[in-house]
This record gives C-alpha cells, sequence and structure tokens, in this order.
C-alpha cells in the first residue's frame, strides 16, 4: 500500500486544457493513504483511487446507503434514519475480528450532498468522540473514458479507551478494502 496521496503526475497522469486528469492505465486499482496527526489522539486520514467509470456512476454506488453494506468489507448494517432537519442521516455498523477480539463501532452521521463533487459527514451519534469528513468525486479520462478520482477524508478522534494507533492501522487497512470494493462495484455496475 502506498502510503502518499495519489498525486497523478507526469507518470500517472497528465491535465488537459479544462483541468481534467488523464490517467495511465497503471494508475486505476491503487489506493493511496495519508495520515497524520491534526491534535492529541486524533488523525486525519485521506485516501485516494482512481475509478474507471464516471462521476455520476461512483455518484450512484456511493449514495445507494443502504446497499453499502453488500459490497464494503466490514460493514455490517448502513441503513438511513429519519432525519429532524429533512437532510440524510445514515446509521453504520462496522465488525471486525481483531486479535481474537471481536471489534463493533456503530456511528450515526448526517450527510450533505453536493452533486456530483462531493459527500461530506459529520457523527451526530456513536462510538468515537469525532467523525467527520468527506468523500470528493474529481473528473479523470482513461483513455478517451470518463473516470473519476475518489477521495475520502476523514477526522477521527477514538475514545480513551481506544488506542489511537491502533484505530489508525485498522481504519487504513479497511480503507484500503473499502476503496477497491467501491471501484470493483462501480465496474460491475456499469461495465
Amino acid at each position: 500500500m502506498n502510503r502518499d496521496i495519489l498525486t497523478f503526475t507526469s507518470d500517472d497522469a497528465a491535465a488537459d486544457d479544462h483541468s481534467i486528469v488523464r490517467l495511465s492505465d497503471d494508475a486505476c486499482q491503487q489506493v493511496s493513504i495519508k495520515t497524520e496527526k491534526s491534535a492529541p489522539r486524533q488523525r486525519r486520514i485521506v485516501a485516494s483511487v482512481a475509478i474507471p467509470q464516471s462521476l455520476e456512476q461512483v455518484w450512484v454506488v456511493l449514495t445507494d446507503y443502504e446497499r453499502l453494506a453488500d459490497f464494503i468489507p466490514n460493514l455490517t448494517s448502513s441503513r438511513l434514519l429519519s432525519c429532524p432537519n429533512g437532510g440524510i442521516r445514515l446509521e453504520q455498523i462496522g465488525a471486525q475480528c481483531f486479535l481474537n477480539f471481536q471489534f463493533c463501532a456503530r456511528v450515526i452521521l448526517d450527510m450533505t450532498e453536493v452533486f456530483p463533487q462531493e459527500i461530506g459527514f459529520s457523527m451526530v451519534e456513536g462510538d468515537f468522540k469525532k467523525f467527520m469528513g468527506r468523500w470528493t468525486l474529481s473528473p479523470a479520462l482513461l483513455g478517451d473514458e470518463a473516470a473519476t478520482i475518489l477521495s475520502y477524508e476523514l477526522m477521527v478522534q477514538p475514545p480513551l479507551a481506544m488506542p489511537v494507533q491502533l484505530i489508525e492501522r485498522h481504519i487504513c487497512h479497511n480503507l484500503t478494502q473499502n476503496l477497491m470494493a467501491i471501484c470493483d462495484r462501480a465496474t460491475e455496475q456499469f461495465a
């Protein structure tokens, strides 16, 4: 796993006159992750992947909230809840066995959508002290075909009972799997 932010340089891509990134064939299927300590016991994690599908197609996959658990590894439940302000509220539960211990985390997120560029999320209730971020979709080209650079940015602060380094490693590992699952789902759904 490459731990640098995906930077589509001349090796991977070139920008055309309209600021759309042109991807090389080998730029897809590579997840890049960067982590930084933003405050004591708090981490900022940014991950990116190039997906050989259009912005609108990737958007459809990401916003099919109640089906995310069907293909995202370790996401056991994802369901829409009623939201008091009429927005989008989502409950997600993740589970994974780690060192013979079943680790579960639950979050209720308020979502904000700016079609087709960004999906923001902010925890209103859950197992973390802080859990907020956004999905960003940027247009790209793979040959002559539409593609998307999908980025995920998360600010996370676990409760005192959870070691922050362990949570950071766990999230980074899962992000690689999750982004590849989104790429695979978009490719299967729109091939």
